[in-house]
């Protein structure tokens, strides 16, 4: 596996953030919404977001009282999400961090309530990346704490076009998918030992929902 290939990745995305503002609408996803009534449910205060791309869902968790600390790889991310907390008066609420997530989390053990990753994990990350960072996850969460996360799957109708960058992983217009299967991330994946697996699935995307006590 070629690691620079991977390493591009950050570019590309910056690029594209740059050029489109809204690349993912202005509009939280569908996943936020579930994932609010959760935490909600739960007693989740304080949350740590993997991923938060130009901040759709950051800004919605704020609104609805969440303090989120948001962790984005691109530094065009974290600028807008950080203008839109602004403009929304919401500075108090989100706190944007640019960050590698192949690195260690930069957190104190036992700092959150929630973590929240929507479609993050399944971009240019291998399965050793992926067991590092579960393994971050459980250190940063409180005891008791909960993780969300949606991913692509195998059963994906993209699955295995474009050009293969090792393990599960393609590329296709130039983004890196990793396309990740239920049963080897159990096998694989400290995080999903006590999991369960929700009925919530976009049909169209073929997402896996998976959330954790």
């Amino acid at each position: 596996m070629d690691k620079g290939i991977l390493d591009k990745q950050c570019a590309h995305w910056n690029d594209k953030f740059s050029n489109f503002s809204d690349m993912f609408g202005k509009n939280e996803s569908e996943t936020a919404w579930r994932a609010l009534e959760i935490f909600q449910r739960e007693g989740v205060k304080n949350v740590l977001e993997l991923g938060g791309g130009q901040g759709r869902d950051t800004i919605y968790f704020a609104k609805n009282g969440l303090y989120v600390n948001v962790l984005e790889y691109t530094e065009k991310g974290v600028q807008i999400i950080g203008e839109n907390a602004g403009q929304s008066g919401l500075a108090e609420y989100v706190s944007a961090v640019r960050h590698d997530l192949r690195e260690p989390l930069p957190f104190h053990g036992e700092s959150f309530d929630g973590c929240y990753a929507h479609q993050v994990l399944c971009m240019a990350l291998t399965m050793a990346d992926l067991i590092l960072l579960s393994n971050e996850v459980w250190r940063v969460l409180r005891p008791g704490g909960i993780f969300l996360y949606t991913v692509r799957n195998t059963d994906d109708p993209h699955y295995r076009q474009g050009v293969r960058r090792g393990e599960d992983l393609y590329e296709m217009n130039g983004f890196i998918v990793h396309f990740l299967a239920e049963k080897r991330l159990k096998g694989s994946h400290r995080v999903l030992r006590s999991w369960r697996l929700s009925n919530a699935r976009k049909a169209a995307s073929r997402e896996d929902y998976f959330g954790c006590r």
